[in-house]
């Protein structure tokens, strides 16, 4: 068994044949990662990490199984081969599982997204601007104190090989500097933060920027009261209204469907969200956090409308999912190493509206800003959905005061159906939304 980098996992696929799988994928993830995190001033933390993992799917007639190690060491790759083969033997038959069908794997070269940055920090300059964002947090008005700033650097290189000729890898880099602060005033204490991860230094933000918005966000819950449950209309600011839309992935994915267990089983081809709200999935992106040339079965994705005018127009489906729809796999796979792929999406963003948060308060008149997220409920067979939530309640279109400790809940089909997008998009992760107006929501609270 080859131990070198390259030849390994032509090696364990090699191996896996002569040990009798009819077919094999392997993968290759080696990464390196550097935290730093200080607070009040002090050096909190300090950490470097690195891993260098292979993850082993071999087929035996429709049996599968799914094996994963850090020894690459040609006696420990020789035995991860005999455990996968022999447990593949054992599994129970799945007609569904399979490699990738050959006519829609990503043929070569793969598209450059420019995933990496090579520039390597130290951790002398990742404590530097931990402590600036600190010191900006810090500084803040009515801030008391820091509750820590961190930074981080990470380097991973993934590399997939097919028995059915499949070669490719990606290398991608990460970026990372956060802060958070703590006001405080006669009535109590408040907590927020603010943070920026990114593929290459360049892109981000200041530390003294993040430092600050932590800092002046803060100190704009100072003072936060409860209020007595209604409806009203909701608007969700664009740093947290993507979560409004992570249901929506769990509802189109292909698995979902097959179990006939998403509040959206059936509405394929149906206008579930207003006319005119697109809503797409980007696998080219450059330097996107979800960027990639192909999916985690090698397959080629494309860029594409999962929303179009309203109209959901796609499942999410890796192989697996669509052989059991009697579908074509959409390119959405992904997997860890320890186990078969599932779904994802890539860079998926909500179309900007024409109107921006202010202009959205002035139209919504008298409601509730959420600004803060926690502990979401969903029913996915009914699409009944609840998540506890703080921000600041507006009348008029202005801000009023700061409300925390309520909960707002809706049917997700009803809610997407009166979704009205702001203009303030503004990619900062894998998934991206303009703030969202929504003109009544069940408010819980005293």
């Amino acid at each position: 068994m080859p131990s070198s980098g390259d030849d390994i996992l032509r090696g364990v696929l090699d191996a896996a044949l002569k040990a009798g799988a009819d077919a094999a994928e392997a993968v290759h993830a080696e990464s390196r990662a550097l935290s730093v995190g200080v607070r009040n001033g002090e050096l909190e933390e300090l950490e470097r990490q690195e891993s260098r993992d292979l993850g082993l799917r071999v087929f035996v007639g429709a049996r599968q199984a799914v094996v994963s190690g850090s020894d690459l060491s040609a006696g420990a790759l020789q035995k991860l081969v005999e455990r996968a083969v022999a447990t593949a033997r054992l599994a129970p038959e799945d007609p569904y599982a399979g490699l990738a069908p050959t006519e829609r794997l990503a043929g070569g070269p793969h598209r450059d997204l420019d995933l990496f940055d090579p520039v390597e920090p130290s951790a002398e300059h990742l404590e530097e601007i931990s402590r600036a964002a600190e010191d900006a947090a810090r500084a803040a008005p009515q801030v008391s104190k820091s509750d820590g700033a961190s930074a981080s650097w990470s380097a991973s290189q993934w590399r997939l090989l097919t028995s059915a000729g499949f070669d490719g890898s990606h290398h991608a880099s990460g970026f990372s500097l956060s802060a958070s602060a703590i006001a405080q005033d006669e009535g109590g204490m408040e907590r927020a933060g603010d943070g920026r991860r990114v593929r290459h230094q360049a892109d981000l933000p200041d530390p003294q920027s993040i430092g600050a918005e932590a800092g002046r966000r803060a100190a704009s819950r100072l003072g936060a009261r409860k209020i007595t449950s209604t409806t009203a209309p909701v608007i969700f600011e664009n740093r947290i209204a993507a979560s409004l839309l992570s249901p929506l992935i769990g509802a189109i994915a292909g698995a979902s469907i097959a179990r006939g267990s998403s509040f959206l089983k059936d509405q394929l081809g149906e206008r579930v969200f207003a006319a005119g709200i697109r809503i797409i999935d980007d696998p080219f992106r450059p330097r996107g956090l979800g960027s990639s040339p192909f999916d985690d079965e090698g397959v080629a994705p494309e860029r594409r409308a999962v929303i179009e005018d309203g109209v959901l127009t796609t499942w999410l489906l890796n192989s697996a999912s669509a052989r059991q729809l009697g579908l074509e796999t959409t390119g959405h796979a992904s997997r860890g190493l320890a186990g078969p792929p599932g779904v994802s999406p890539n860079n998926l963003h909500l179309e900007p509206g024409t109107d921006d948060l202010p202009a959205l308060m002035g139209q919504a008149g008298t409601g509730l800003l959420v600004t803060s997220m926690f502990g979401p409920s969903l029913n996915g067979n009914t699409g009944d959905w609840s998540t506890g939530v703080s921000g600041l309640w507006f009348e008029e279109g202005q801000p009023a005061y700061p409300v925390r400790e309520i909960t707002v809940a809706g049917n997700l089909r009803d809610l997407y159906a009166r979704l009205v997008p702001g203009s303030d998009l503004e990619f900062h992760g894998a998934s991206n939304a303009p703030s969202i107006l929504i003109d009544a929501v069940a408010i819980a609270g005293r």
